[in-house]
């Protein structure tokens, strides 16, 4: 597994890190929790040193996976979760008030049974909390020990120029994938001017660039990734259906999968330091930690992006 240090950070970060929001229970359908301690524990043995939660996920419940599932190794992960976003019964409501900030941190560290957090994250901006308010509640935390690094997630530019001027920030995570390449005209290039590193998710898209949907599929109840992702219903499903034959033509040609060939390309962008890719079951995430073991060539990475660009279109702002 290749592994890239995360900004200006000392964290060494694999190229494939696993996203836990699935693991929640509440958004992605029915989830089995000892399944999800072996999908954890599975792409650890892979290779997978980046582990990224939140809150807002299951309101705590993936973080309570997660500790169960690093219970003594610790040591062989760096580990991310996030403030900022509150799970109610229907709905994510953000906070970013300081009282907040001190309780979701202090309840993370209990529910992920550790005492110091390697890549603390707000998971999106608070328009009615002033951002300086933020900062300073979070660098009382910081010196307290019970993060190491600060990032940020879902920030576009001009919030990353405010907050870098208040405290340093290591790294972002915006959603990045062959369907969703708007981050390449504004905050990719930002990154790279600044040193910060990246942490993609949505990388398969919902599962769609798995390949595995041959028809419009219907989720079952509590499956909401229809709802998140637009992938699913024309009119960019055609469009993504014939970028998936070009896909499955590398992936045959290099006797991977779709999957992989996704995950690969993904982090072989410039500026992306890990693709985060979930899993529900450990042979997941066994698959995914393969597509860190080899390297999509030059020539195959044009390919791909000519068929993004012709079946789903170029990005833009």
């Amino acid at each position: 597994m290749e592994h890239r240090t995360l900004g200006t950070s000392d964290l060494q970060v694999s190229a494939v890190g696993l996203g836990t929001w699935a693991m929640g229970n509440d958004f992605f359908g029915a989830v089995d929790d000892t399944e999800s301690v072996g999908a954890i524990q599975a792409a650890i043995d892979s290779g997978v040193s980046l582990i990224d939660t939140a809150p807002a996920y299951g309101a705590g419940h993936a973080e309570e996976v997660v500790g169960r599932a690093i219970a003594g190794r610790r040591d062989s992960v760096v580990l991310a979760t996030k403030c900022g976003i509150i799970r109610t019964a229907d709905d994510f409501v953000r906070n970013l008030k300081p009282e907040s900030i001190r309780r979701e941190i202090d309840d993370s560290l209990r529910r992920l049974g550790v005492e110091t957090i390697d890549l603390y994250q707000i998971h999106w901006p608070d328009p009615d909390t002033p951002l300086e308010d933020s900062v300073n509640e979070l660098l009382k935390q910081q010196q307290a020990g019970k993060f190491r690094y600060l990032g940020v997630s879902n920030f576009p530019p001009e919030l990353l120029d405010q907050i870098r001027s208040m405290t340093n920030v290591v790294s972002t995570q915006p959603q990045y994938s062959m369907l969703d390449r708007r981050i390449e005209a504004d905050v990719l290039p930002y990154v790279r001017e600044h040193g910060m590193g990246v942490l993609s998710y949505g990388t398969l898209a919902g599962g769609i660039l798995t390949g595995k949907f041959r028809e419009i599929p219907s989720f079952d109840e509590g499956d909401n990734r229809s709802a998140f992702y637009d992938f699913f219903r024309e009119p960019l499903w055609s469009g993504i259906q014939a970028l998936l034959d070009e896909i499955r033509a590398v992936a045959a040609d290099r006797g991977v999968t779709p999957a992989q060939v996704a995950i690969n390309w993904t982090f072989r962008q410039p500026g992306v330091s890990t693709a985060l890719v979930g899993a529900k079951r450990a042979d997941q995430a066994i698959a995914n930690a393969a597509a860190g073991e080899w390297t999509l060539s030059d020539e195959e990475v044009d390919r791909i992006t000519r068929a993004i660009d012709t079946h789903v279109g170029r990005p833009s702002a």
